[in-house]
C-alpha cells in the first residue's frame, strides 16, 4: 500500500488538483484568479469537486466585456452610478473590454454596494454563464515540463503557462467547462475543454467506487497539506463515525436557498482549512488499488483557546462528505461504471 500512497500525493501522479476562476485567462498581464477549492481526475477529461462554492458572489469585478458593461450594468445605473462605474471600469479598445482601476483601493466597496444595487449577479456560475471568467484547473511542477515530457508543455499557449518565483514552481492552466451542477449532494462535474487530448491523456486520474461505505469504515482522505501555497498533497486515514441523512440550507441572495439533502458520511480525522472538494478513498486489499468514494463538502471546526484566546483558533477533526453513489446514475451516463 505505501507504494500506492506515495503515487497519491507525488505530482506526478496524484489525481488531485485545484481549481480556480480566472478572469482574462489569455492575457498575459491582466490575468486574475479566484474562487479556489479542491478537485480530483476521475478520467476522460472529467473533472469533480463541490457545488456550494458556485453560488458564492465574487461580489466586484474584475474586467466585463463592452457589450455586457452597457447592457447590464450603465443601462441599469441610477444617480450617480453611472459615473461611478465608467470611473471605476477602464475600457480597452483593443479587448474591446473594460478592467477594474480603482486609484484608491477605498472605492472597491462602493463598487459593490452599486453592483448590488443594481442587482447584476456575481455568482461565480453566473459569471461561467456570462463567460466573465472560466473555470481552469491549476496544475504545478517543481520542473519546466508538464508530466516531465517537454513537448507537452510547448503545447500551451504563453498566457496558460507561467512560472512563479513566490512558490518556486510552474504552472500550466487547463480550461474546464462546468457540466452539471448537483447543489442536493453538493457535487460538481466539470470536462477539460479546448485542450490537446495527448495533455489530457497525461494527467493522472482516479477510479470511481459507488459501494456505500458502513460504519466503522476506513477512508483515506486526500487533501493539500498544511501550508501556505496550496502546492503540496497529503493523506490520511478518517473513520466514518455515522452515516446522516442530511437536510440544510445555503443561503442564496440572488437565486434563492440550496438545499443540500441526502445520505453523507461524518468523518473523524485531521482536515485542513480549505479541503473542500477533497476525495475520500478506498483501499481494495484484493486488487490492491485504490478508488474514490466520497467527496468532502464540508469540514467542522472544533474551537480550542490557547493561552486564554479562543479567536482564530480551531482545529477541523470532522468532516461531512457526499457518497459518489448520490450521482451514479448521471456518472454512467458518461460511461464511469463500477470499478
Amino acid at each position: 500500500m505505501e507504494n500506492h500512497i506515495l503515487r497519491l500525493i507525488d505530482e506526478q501522479t496524484s489525481p488531485l488538483f485545484r481549481i480556480m476562476s480566472i478572469y482574462n485567462d489569455d492575457e498575459i498581464s491582466r490575468k486574475s484568479f479566484g474562487n479556489n477549492i479542491s478537485a480530483f481526475h476521475i478520467g476522460k477529461g472529467y473533472v469533480l469537486s463541490v457545488a456550494h462554492n458556485l453560488r458564492n458572489e465574487a461580489q466586484v469585478l474584475k474586467s466585463i466585456s463592452e457589450g455586457l458593461f452597457q447592457s447590464e450594468i450603465i443601462a441599469k445605473c441610477q444617480g450617480s452610478e453611472e459615473h461611478l462605474f465608467y470611473q471605476s471600469y477602464a475600457f480597452d479598445p483593443i479587448t474591446n473590454k473594460r478592467y477594474l482601476s480603482l486609484p484608491n483601493n477605498n472605492n472597491v466597496q462602493h463598487v459593490i454596494n452599486a453592483l448590488q444595487h443594481i442587482k447584476f449577479d456575481t455568482r461565480w456560475v453566473s459569471l461561467y454563464s456570462k463567460k466573465i471568467c472560466k473555470p481552469f484547473m491549476i496544475v504545478n511542477f517543481k520542473k519546466n515540463q508538464f508530466y516531465n515530457d517537454t513537448e507537452l508543455a510547448q503545447l500551451f499557449q504563453p498566457s496558460h503557462f507561467f512560472h512563479e518565483p513566490k512558490i518556486n514552481a510552474y504552472t500550466f492552466l487547463i480550461e474546464l467547462e462546468l457540466v452539471e451542477e448537483f447543489y442536493s449532494s453538493d457535487i460538481a462535474l466539470y470536462k477539460i475543454v479546448n485542450t490537446n487530448q495527448n495533455i489530457i491523456d497525461k494527467i493522472p486520474s482516479i477510479p470511481i467506487s459507488y459501494d456505500l461505505s458502513s460504519m466503522d469504515s476506513s477512508l483515506y482522505c486526500l487533501q493539500g497539506s498544511p501550508s501556505g501555497t496550496n502546492l503540496g498533497r497529503m493523506i490520511n486515514k478518517s473513520r466514518i463515525e455515522g452515516i446522516l441523512d442530511q437536510h440544510s440550507v445555503l443561503n442564496d441572495r440572488i437565486g434563492g436557498p440550496v438545499f443540500f439533502e441526502g445520505i453523507r458520511y461524518l468523518l473523524k480525522g485531521y482536515f485542513r482549512f480549505g479541503s473542500s472538494g477533497a476525495p475520500y478513498l478506498k483501499w481494495n486489499s484484493d486488487n490492491k488499488s485504490f478508488s474514490v468514494n466520497a467527496i468532502q463538502s464540508e469540514a467542522s471546526p472544533i474551537q480550542l483557546s490557547i493561552n486564554g484566546n479562543r479567536n482564530g483558533n480551531y482545529q477541523y477533526i470532522n468532516a461531512i462528505a457526499s457518497p459518489l453513489f448520490l450521482i451514479k446514475d448521471k456518472l454512467e451516463e458518461r460511461s464511469f461504471s463500477m470499478k
